[in-house]
């Protein structure tokens, strides 16, 4: 284990050339970083995790309310005790020869198994006021930590000038202010990750769990290497649109299109330019071009500006999906669900969507059909009237 730590800690991984941890220790100041400090990280996300089960309870819900939030009638299913163990331990989308298989053990039909199935999908899937709450809760973290960086460091130097996140590098200080700015980013996405499994699944899940792996590792290796002044650029950057999302997702779950529209046209805005303008012509360009002027590479340059350009990949992703948004808006005249966000419905689901836009379809087609054998039908009729009146006109005695 000792092996292991020394091997860890090793100097040449965490500092560039010529420091050692002996001259962190001499730094000037109130507060050093010290990688022990990380510890805190874990009781702050369960102190987040039962914050947001009371946020969620006591506001989030009543406001769900107050603004309109309607949750669909869902259909109980009957108690089928081999459909709900197959359910629970096999598969929620049965093929068809399981479905066969599952007809013959129940003494049902084919159609009734498949509805079963699809009616206890929907018993699981999530409901509005469950999106509602938990875009609510994101909002306020964000919008909260947002303000909150932004009042912080719009007095720094390096806000201004990103040359100044490297003056004195590595040993610089770290302010009370960003120290906990730091703690409670990094307690804030444990949380996440820690409540992914109860959380609403989205169609860019594994991007999700990608992207809170990386932000935990970058906040942690850039606390312990003391990229902490550059590390406050880049939450910032990403606090700038998160919280627009998330009251474009509220308004959304509200039924508030308009407004929700309006929202997710400023945040397509904020996003582009902070996500593919700002970051990586300051926040990639400074750590990988201007940091070279004070210091050689070293193994935690590498690893650091590694998860910012797997950081910017995912941004490119996702402004992919936005503009797919802006293009369906502007040439098709709708706003489609949050292309990041809500899952996709599943297979059986959709095709079940199909037959009802298909027989909404055929009783379309039918009432026209119908209307059409109407007058048909009354032009037949007044034919036959006028053939017998003709035949009757031709037996009477012509007139002398």
């Amino acid at each position: 284990m000792e092996q292991l730590s020394q091997w860890l800690w090793k100097q040449e991984y965490w500092l560039p050339p010529g420091i050692h941890w002996e001259d962190m220790e001499k730094m000037e100041g109130s507060r050093r970083p010290l990688p022990r400090d990380l510890l805190l990280a874990l009781p702050l996300a369960l102190g987040f995790i039962m914050l947001r089960y009371a946020f969620e309870r006591r506001v989030a819900f009543p406001l769900s309310r107050v603004l309109g939030v309607k949750d669909q009638v869902r259909l109980k299913v009957a108690h089928v005790p081999t459909l709900e163990a197959f359910y629970t331990k096999n598969s929620r989308q049965p093929t068809q020869s399981e479905i066969t298989s599952l007809v013959n053990q129940c003494h049902l039909t084919v159609r009734q198994v498949q509805c079963w199935f699809r009616n206890r999908r929907n018993l699981d899937r999530p409901s509005n006021s469950k999106k509602f709450c938990e875009a609510s809760w994101r909002f306020v973290f964000y919008l909260v930590a947002f303000t909150a960086g932004l009042v912080s460091l719009i007095s720094t130097p390096w806000f201004w000038d990103q040359r100044e996140c490297w003056r004195g590098f590595p040993q610089q200080p770290v302010q009370d202010t960003h120290y906990w700015y730091y703690m409670l980013e990094l307690g804030f996405y444990c949380s996440l990750l820690l409540s992914v499994s109860v959380d609403v699944k989205r169609k860019d899940f594994k991007e999700q769990i990608i992207h809170h792996f990386a932000t935990i590792f970058l906040l942690g290796f850039s606390y312990c290497s003391n990229y902490i002044r550059i590390g406050t650029l880049v939450m910032l950057v990403h606090d700038s649109s998160d919280f627009l999302l998330e009251s474009a997702k509220m308004f959304n779950y509200a039924g508030w299109k308009k407004t929700c529209d309006a929202l997710f046209v400023v945040f397509a805005a904020v996003f582009l330019v902070t996500r593919l303008v700002v970051f990586p012509s300051k926040i990639i360009y400074t750590t990988l071009v201007l940091s070279m002027e004070v210091f050689e590479p070293f193994v935690g340059y590498y690893f650091f500006n590694a998860l910012l350009l797997l950081l910017q990949a995912l941004h490119i992703y996702w402004a992919y999906l936005i503009l797919r948004m802006i293009y369906k808006f502007l040439f098709l005249g709708k706003l489609d669900k949050d292309e990041r966000s809500d899952v996709e419905s599943e297979p059986e689901e959709e095709e079940e969507n199909k037959e009802e836009e298909d027989r909404s379809s055929w009783r379309k087609r039918k009432v026209v059909l119908d209307s059409r054998l109407a007058m048909l039908g009354s032009s037949c009729v007044l034919n036959n009237l006028t053939n017998q009146k003709a035949d009757a006109n031709r037996r009477l005695p012509k007139a002398r």
